[in-house]
């Protein structure tokens, strides 16, 4: 298959299980129909953050009431 931009001969990669078309002239990409959905679909696995750790403490020595948000009328306003 030929580069569409600068008519140099595409080389086929693979990526992640997903198979890419590139040009080693311009470097242009070209995927077929569905490949960059599965490019996405990988990467947002990949970078799923890991789950947060549990508080094995027991206890709740350390807890504190929250504060009470305040409403930016606030800060306009003696309330």
């Amino acid at each position: 298959m030929k580069c569409p931009i600068d008519g140099a001969t595409l080389v086929i990669s693979d990526r992640s299980g997903v198979e890419i078309d590139y040009c080693p002239e311009c470097r242009g990409v070209w995927l077929d129909r569905g490949e960059l959905d599965k490019i996405i679909e990988r990467s947002a696995v990949a970078a799923a953050p890991p789950p947060a750790p549990r508080d094995t403490r027991g206890g709740h020595d350390d807890y504190r009431p929250r504060k009470k948000r305040e409403s930016f009328l606030s800060e306009l306003f003696d309330f």
